[in-house]
């Protein structure tokens, strides 16, 4: 592998060009963004040597890493420029639609559907970080349907990055996330317009702020303009785990209406039970 070529250079495209250049120097790194300020900023970082709005025909990887609904059109658009030897993957957080979108496309083998579990809640170029995937989980759907040889490829990218492999059905991978992922992101948005509407005056909020409100509103910080596709994209899946998270809510409510201490303190210790499933530590 010597040619990379990255198209959106946010976070996740960006600290990809900075972990593999880091892991693998001799690479020639080229990147393209719908943002020409993005590209600038890219080019001045050094994240890519330089900006091509199609990549060349002997470039062994194209990483598609913009929001979901630009996925499908920008993977066909892809899929139909590149040479017979290079691989694209995208980085896109919902799965399912998309592998069954692209299923009958004449180079459907030449597609690894992937998703980094990594991320925070900064975006652009200038949150791009070269450790961001050190150590995460790649998950890949649909594995047997890529070309075998450039699977391989695919391998030793994620190798170098020091990534940890999951395989998952396209339509577990979208349930699972809507409840680990995308359920946080939606109830971090709300809670932070709750108390923005209730508290006009922000120095109130930034006083009486604790950590612990800091650490649960993180999200809310993410960019709106990747997490509202993610949402409408799997509209299913987020539906089910926010009515479940509301049902919750709702006799979590019901037992503080109630005085039942008791019944709150069972809640709770039942929560606490997932700092083991997480292997949290104090």
């Amino acid at each position: 592998m010597k040619k990379i070529h990255i198209i959106g250079l946010g976070l996740l495209g960006g600290s990809f060009a900075l972990a593999t250049k880091k892991a693998k120097p001799e690479m020639e790194i080229t990147g393209f963004d719908s943002d020409e300020q993005n590209i600038a900023i890219a080019l001045e970082m050094g994240l890519i040597a330089k900006s091509l709005s199609v990549p060349d025909k002997d470039t062994d990887l194209v990483i598609l890493a913009t929001p979901v609904d630009t996925l499908f059109d920008l993977l066909v658009k892809t899929l139909d420029q590149i040479g017979e030897h290079t691989l694209v993957m995208d980085f896109g957080s919902t799965k399912d639609q998309l592998c069954r979108q692209i299923t009958e496309h004449p180079k459907r083998a030449q597609y690894l559907a992937v998703h980094p579990i990594a991320g925070t809640e900064n975006s652009g170029p200038k949150a791009a970080k070269e450790d961001l995937f050190d150590g995460n989980v790649m998950i890949i759907c649909e594995m047997e349907k890529t070309d075998v040889h450039l699977k391989g490829m695919a391998y030793d990218i994620f190798d170098a990055l020091n990534l940890r492999l999951r395989f998952m059905d396209p339509k577990d991978h979208d349930l699972h996330l809507a409840f680990v992922s995308h359920l946080s992101h939606a109830t971090s948005f709300v809670l932070g317009k709750t108390v923005i509407d209730k508290t006009a005056d922000e120095r109130n909020i930034l006083d009486m702020a604790g950590s612990g409100f800091a650490s649960t509103v993180r999200l809310a910080k993410s960019s709106p303009e990747m997490w509202g596709p993610i949402f409408i994209e799997n509209k299913t899946n987020v539906l089910e785990a926010l009515d479940s998270y509301i049902d919750h809510l709702a006799a979590f409510r019901d037992k503080i209406e109630a005085g039942d201490i008791q019944g709150l303190k069972d809640e709770m210790l039942e929560a606490n039970k997932i700092r083991n499933i997480l292997n949290f530590t104090e």
